[in-house]
């Protein structure tokens, strides 16, 4: 069995002088967030900093980011953070980073830094940037860091290896080993082979697919499926896909230009993000293809396509306003709605929904259930065996995935012969220490998930999401009361108003007699209202749940009589 952690673990020690602490804040137990710090001879190195995505019960959050607690008193150690991909797992969290301390080198690919210099041009940050390429080398105080180029959904991403006189920490980032890519730029195994040959002491793995046998499909074996939606659609196709993946909008814009379609970008991240892919030569858009979207409303529906972002169901993004038909744009009967990226866990709920709201306005709704027209991005059980007999690691720290998929590929690790007490499934939060050649836990530091709810950071909680799942459920119930605060009773009788709650004429008939016997019990006492608001409202909740078996939000108004 791997090493593995489930007691509490207290906060690590000091770092023994020549070790390396590895501290993944993020990605570790779930699918997005990722961020992992280094530190080495009293300096630190982030590599990633993204966002995770808001599941159904936790309403009003629009993402949610790493926890940075545990760097804010040492901000100034950061020497870079590094970029692997141009993903928002990966790059979302950036901006809130360097808000925190804006000189941070941004270390990147071409098109990963066009990406973030974009959203962080909305954030008004103007960051320091060092653009690498595959086989470059770059010192960032005392980590060595060198660059592999990797195959993965999106172009120019890279993997890093991490340099310290602990040793060598190799980190994948997001990747598969698709032979036949878009770009023709395939994973590279010889770099990987040359690590190995170095030694390895550390291989932090993409973990994803870990649980898919085989090897993933190549992105090419899509195309007779996307070209047969094309040739088949008998009005408008709507495409929904990540405001990123330039590789599937590549593929949609080929299969437009062969059935004579035009194409239109809607929504803020999908028109800007492929804009900058276009100008940078990673997008290739036949001379006149794409038009603005206002200019379709005059030609004919079979030859009109529109790309927008909300394949995971986000309620705010075009494809969800379509359904919902809070949109300019109206899908109708006939039209084709293509979605063409995979189901985040946590999100299926949310598209499935958008499925039957569009199939129900009389869309025909092509997805990876029903047609090959989505591949994953990450590295199936196969493609992670080979890289571990490739590599040959001393350590493995599987990352990005959920619990299940980091065990499932701690397997593998150890089927290919790495010995179970140095494969580590961590959490987030979790220290791993590599000494002397060996990494162990070494304790945790803070790593709670931090919620961003409009303009706010960090503020909404816990509670706070527990209160609006409340709302949601049981609705909300105000009661007025009256009350003479010398003898603490109801100077008239209490008023109900209700949202969200469903009610009768007779639904507070016994309300105001428990109300009367919790002001009977604290006679004698002089309260504030803050105490009389929380003995009245504790009263009315407990009566509605023992006798409606509801649980709305109870909000008590106590007037002094």
């Amino acid at each position: 069995m791997p090493t593995t952690h489930h007691q509490k673990l207290s906060a690590p020690p000091p770092l023994r002088r020549g070790a390396l602490r590895i501290t993944p804040l993020g990605g570790l137990g779930e699918i997005g967030r990722n961020m992992t710090v280094f530190e080495h001879a009293g300096k630190l190195l982030v590599v990633d900093c993204g966002v995770l995505f808001p599941e159904d019960h936790q309403p009003g959050i629009d993402v949610i980011l790493p926890d940075f607690s545990s760097l804010l008193g040492r901000l100034d150690q950061i020497e870079a953070i590094v970029l692997t991909h141009g993903h928002e797992d990966h790059i979302g969290g950036v901006p809130y980073l360097l808000k925190e301390r804006a000189d941070i080198p941004v270390i990147g690919s071409q098109l990963t830094l066009a990406f973030i210099e974009a959203k962080l041009k909305e954030h008004r940050i103007r960051p320091v940037t060092v653009q690498v390429a595959a086989g470059d080398l770059h010192q960032a105080g005392p980590f060595g860091l060198e660059f592999a180029a990797v195959n993965h959904s999106i172009p120019d991403g890279l993997a890093v290896a991490i340099r310290t006189e602990a040793g060598l920490v190799l980190n994948t980032g997001d990747f598969k080993m698709d032979q036949f890519p878009l770009d023709d730029r395939i994973t590279d195994l010889r770099a990987f082979a040359r690590f190995g040959e170095e030694g390895v002491d550390l291989f932090m793995t993409d973990s994803t697919n870990a649980e898919v046998p085989g090897f993933t499909t190549s992105e090419r074996e899509l195309m007779p499926a996307i070209d047969q939606v094309f040739a088949t659609a008998p009005r408008r196709i709507i495409v929904s896909s990540f405001a990123s993946h330039v590789h599937r909008i590549q593929q949609i814009l080929d299969a437009a230009h062969t059935h004579g379609r035009k194409v239109a970008f809607v929504g803020r991240s999908m028109v800007r993000n492929m804009g900058i892919a276009s100008d940078l030569g990673y997008l290739n858009i036949p001379r006149g293809l794409v038009v603005d979207f206002k200019k379709l409303g005059s030609m004919p529906d079979q030859k009109v396509t529109l790309i927008c972002t909300g394949s995971q169901g986000e309620p705010l993004a075009a494809l969800s306003r379509m359904a919902n038909g809070d949109h300019q744009i109206r899908v109708s009967e006939g039209d084709t709605v293509l979605l063409a990226s995979s189901l985040i866990p946590g999100n299926e709920s949310a598209i499935y929904s958008i499925i039957n709201k569009l199939t129900d306005l009389g869309a025909k709704v092509v997805h990876k259930g029903n047609a090959k027209v989505h591949v994953s991005g990450h590295a199936s059980a196969g493609e992670l065996v080979y890289c571990y007999n490739i590599v040959k690691p001393r350590n493995v720290l599987p990352i990005h995935g959920e619990s299940k998929h980091l065990h499932a590929n701690a397997e593998l690790a150890i089927r290919t012969g790495v010995a179970p007490d140095r494969v580590i499934v961590a959490k987030d939060g979790m220290t791993i220490d590599l000494v002397d050649g060996r990494a162990s836990i070494s304790g945790r530091v803070q790593s709670d998930l931090v919620y961003v709810d409009g303009k706010t950071v960090g503020r909404a909680t816990e509670d706070t999401l527990q209160e609006r799942r409340l709302l949601r459920e049981g609705g909300v119930v105000t009661v007025l009361a009256l009350v003479n605060p010398s003898t603490n009773t109801l100077a008239e009788p209490l008023e109900f108003l209700s949202k969200g709650f469903v009610l009768d004429d007779h639904t507070f008939d016994g309300a105001a007699g428990e109300v009367t016997r919790a002001l009977k019990k604290v006679t004698g006492r002089k309260l504030d209202v803050e105490q009389l608001e929380a003995t009245i409202g504790g009263a009315v909740a407990h009566y509605i749940e023992r006798t409606h078996r509801r649980a709305p939000v109870v909000i008590a108004i106590v007037v002094d009589a």
